[in-house]
Order: structure tokens, then sequence, then C-alpha cells
């Protein structure tokens, strides 16, 4: 694997000093669980999920122009945000053999140690519809969980009815606006919030006999 196909998280480290318990215990569920996505996660309509890489930053940047034109995020923004503490993000590509297609869409968080906020969600206008969009907001809320993040907390222009629609069907809720938040257009924004439950782990419990049977004595064998 060359550097350029390195995840984008694979070097996540989060400065967390403060949250110390809070750190150990995301660590113990990525063990148990594991928090990598799938480097083949299939979505609907012919596409799936990947870990973003390096090797993905002139395709983000040249969507980032085609999806938010002045307000985009230059390739030294997008450089920097990468990498940032506590970021993960996800690409949306589609299937199939042979050179890779463009990579379709591409999501990412950022942890702070008590919330994770969304920072960014493009989808190729040709491929809107195909469900690519929900399926990458899933894939953050799932990772939100698994680092146990309180909440996922996101801004949205309130002229954005698509995008306000598409999260208020993954439970989020509006808390807040903040005006002339997107600029150089002076759009404001709402914020809003999911409030996530922690993911619980059940723990191991061996087998108890019931009243009356014996323990079993061959504890090597397996049914």
């Amino acid at each position: 694997m060359t550097a350029g196909d390195q995840p984008i998280d694979l070097e996540q480290t989060l400065d967390l000093s403060t949250h110390r318990a809070l750190v150990e215990e995301a660590a113990e569920l990525e063990e148990r669980r594991g928090s990598e996505l799938p480097a083949d996660s299939p979505i609907a309509q012919g596409y799936h999920l990947r870990p973003l890489a390096w090797a993905d930053i002139t395709r983000v940047a040249a969507l980032e122009v085609q999806l938010f034109g002045r307000s985009a995020w230059t390739m030294g923004m997008l450089t920097e945000e990468l990498r940032g503490q506590g970021r993960w993000y996800v690409a949306a590509q589609p299937n199939g053999e042979g050179v890779p297609a463009p990579l379709v869409g591409y999501a990412g968080l950022w942890f702070d140690g008590e919330n994770a906020h969304l920072m960014t969600i493009g989808v190729d206008p040709v491929v809107k519809g195909h469900g690519v969009g929900k399926a990458m907001l899933d894939a953050l809320v799932v990772r939100a969980r698994e680092i146990g993040a309180q909440s996922l907390i996101l801004e949205v222009a309130v002229d954005n009815d698509v995008a306000i629609a598409m999260y208020k069907s993954r439970g989020f809720a509006q808390i807040g606006l903040r005006k002339r938040y997107y600029q150089p257009e002076d759009v404001d924004a709402y914020t809003m919030q999911l409030v996530l439950e922690p993911v619980v782990v059940p723990p191991h419990e061996d087998a108890v006999p019931r009243d009356g049977e014996e323990p079993s004595s061959a504890s090597g064998d397996t049914v």
C-alpha cells in the first residue's frame, strides 16, 4: 500500500488528555467491536463505502467547488482539515472491476472528546437520490457511537430542504440558528443534533446450569 492509499484516520490521534477514561473506553470498544470501515462496505444502487484516502483529495477538492461554489474548501483547507486531530472520513465509490471509478461522495466528522461534529458531507449530483448521502451519514453515526460521543452535531443551510429532510429522517432535531454562517453568501444555518445512545457491549456470561443439572466437565467441547 502506498502512502497515497493510506486511509485518513489510520494515524488519527485524539488529543483527549482530559478525557482519558473516555479514550480508554472507546479503545476497548474498538478492540471488541472493530471501528474501521470495511474496505468494501456495500450500499444501495451499486456503490460501496470505504475509508477516505489521501489520494482522493484532488477529487474531493473538485467536488467541493462543484457542490459549494464560493464556500468550497480549498486544497489547503482540505489538507489542514484531514490532518486535524480526531477526524474520521469515508468515501463512496461505484462498484466495478479494473481501474477504480472516481469517488462520488465523501463525509467526515470531528470528535472533540465529548461530541462528534459533522464537518462536511458531499454527494456528486449525478448520483443524488441513490442513497449515497444517507449511507455515509449512517456510517458517521455508527462511528460517533463507537467512540463514545454524546451526540452528533451539524450545521445545514436554512434553504437546503433536501439535506434538512434527510437529517430529520435520521433523528436529528433543530437546536439553534447561526446567522450568516455560510460565507461569502451570508446564508444562515440551522444547528441540528442527534443525541446518541452509548454502545452497550454485553459482558460475556458463562453458562450457568439449571437447578438439578450437572455442569459439563468437558470444557473443550463445542456445539
